[in-house]
């Protein structure tokens, strides 16, 4: 292993808290990372809470840009050890040279590149230097935390994007999060996945399984909202066939948030199982996911808003939302059709308010 290299006090500096945040990590990743590879602090003040250099910065920077092209993180490390060692001694000679005595600690290095912003549109960035990785993923114009939460991602950083995702939601709440950080980090992994071959699957699977896991949790923490209510649920399905159900969960836990009660089917419900759960429950609304025009079905979902339940003399009907990209917009007047989650929202909400006894 690459000595670690040292440097003077600079009596200031980033606490872990900040540098994780900084660069999209979990304290526990660079706590880890100083533990098996010696990628701490280059100083440390006993008592205190360590405090990273320039330096320091610097060369985590790089072992994050090593690992997010694949390189193992040992021998990332490495690397960026030395490229920090070597830095520190171009430092030193360059201020002997010029007969001054500045610390090492007291200016930023030449640094490595790092795993910064992809370039956006036009190859402008919203903010940062453009990555020169490979794994750069296409986030265009997104959000910072949409940044942390990929380059995390491509790191196979588990606890980092279950972090940043948990923080997202309780931060924006779970509307803002999910269309502003939690769907375009998923549309750039997919998009990837789908550029580069079979690369990037495990990628894809480890934010879609933890994203889910939030919106999940997310719903299991408003049952107190919803409990002992006497009204007809909302039914979320998604069509026969349809597989793509993190939508259809946001939705299920934005709705538990406002305390609506909702039935959730998921994925690839068969047409007869989808019309028999409508009868036999009267929902108050029904909101079918398809991700694909080759998932979604007209003839089923107005089949579905025709389905009449009830007692003889009094039946009723549920409305239909068609929610997803897979519909064509103008359809059917009878189908409602939102704009999106936050639309849907507003829709289901009103619909399962006029539908209480």
């Amino acid at each position: 292993m690459t000595a670690r290299p040292e440097a003077k006090p600079a009596g200031t500096g980033v606490t872990t808290g900040s540098l994780a945040r900084i660069l999209g990590v979990s304290p526990t990743t660079l706590r880890s990372w100083d533990r098996r590879y010696g990628l701490g602090p280059a100083v440390r003040a006993d008592g205190r809470q360590r405090r990273w250099s320039p330096q320091d910065v610097a060369m985590v920077k790089e072992m994050c840009r090593l690992t997010a092209t694949g390189v193992p993180p040992a021998e990332a490390a490495q690397t960026a050890m030395k490229q920090a060692r070597r830095a520190l001694d171009e430092g030193t000679s360059d201020a002997g040279a010029s007969g001054e005595g500045t610390s090492p600690a007291d200016a930023t290095p030449p640094g490595p590149r790092t795993c910064e912003p992809a370039p956006g549109p036009g190859g402008r960035t919203t903010g940062g230097s453009p990555s020169r990785s490979p794994s750069a993923l296409p986030l265009g114009s997104a959000r910072q935390e949409c940044r942390g939460l990929a380059r995390s991602a491509v790191r196979l950083d588990a606890s980092a994007v279950h972090e940043q995702l948990t923080a997202a939601v309780r931060f924006y709440g779970l509307v803002t999060a999910w269309e502003e950080v939690m769907a375009p980090t998923l549309r750039a992994v997919g998009r990837k996945w789908e550029s580069s071959g079979d690369r990037y699957v495990e990628v894809e699977h480890l934010l879609s399984w933890h994203v889910s896991t939030v919106l999940r949790h997310a719903y299991a923490a408003s049952e107190h909202l919803r409990h002992g209510q006497d009204t007809p649920p909302v039914l979320l399905a998604c069509l026969p066939g349809e597989q793509h159900t993190l939508p259809l969960e946001a939705l299920n836990a934005a709705l538990a948030e406002r305390g609506v009660p909702t039935l959730m089917l998921s994925g690839a419900v068969p047409g007869e199982a989808l019309d028999g759960a409508v009868r036999r429950v009267g929902p108050a609304a029904v909101a079918l996911w398809a991700q694909s025009r080759s998932t979604a079905s007209v003839p089923l979902a107005q089949h579905i808003a025709s389905a009449r339940w009830g007692i003889r003399g009094a039946r009723r009907h549920s409305p239909v939302l068609v929610c997803g990209p897979g519909w064509e917009r103008g359809s059917s007047r009878e189908l409602l059709r939102p704009a999106g989650l936050r639309d849907a929202v507003r829709m289901l909400e009103s619909l399962h308010s006029s539908a209480r006894p």
